[in-house]
């Protein structure tokens, strides 16, 4: 059975998942190794709203915040070099990357 590595990318800040997302595919390109993606996942928003007034006397008023994570999957044909490569990649503060090995 073939095997790709799926990649799955993670992160409040767009640009530094765009950023991991270009390097992957440079490192790709060289290679020569077949590559899909980096496919857009559905961003994940998550929202709280919060009085204003700290001792809840006074107008009603609320704060509301969000913060969205967004979320990209990339996979890859399963090439030791490639693999190699791709874990030497230095990644920021603040990206989840999360590689998992996938049965076709």
């Amino acid at each position: 059975m073939a095997q790709r590595a799926r990649i799955k990318l993670a992160s409040t800040e767009i640009d530094k998942i765009n950023k991991i997302c270009g390097s992957i595919k440079e490192i790709v390109d060289k290679t020569g190794v077949e590559m899909r993606g980096p496919i857009p996942l559905p961003t994940k928003k998550l929202k709280i709203a919060t009085r204003r007034s700290p001792d809840g006397e006074g107008k009603a008023s609320w704060e509301r915040f969000e913060m969205r994570i967004h979320k990209r999957l990339i996979e890859i044909g399963t090439d030791e070099r490639t693999l190699r490569l791709v874990m030497r990649v230095p990644i920021p503060e603040g990206l989840n990357i999360e590689i998992e090995m996938v049965n076709i």
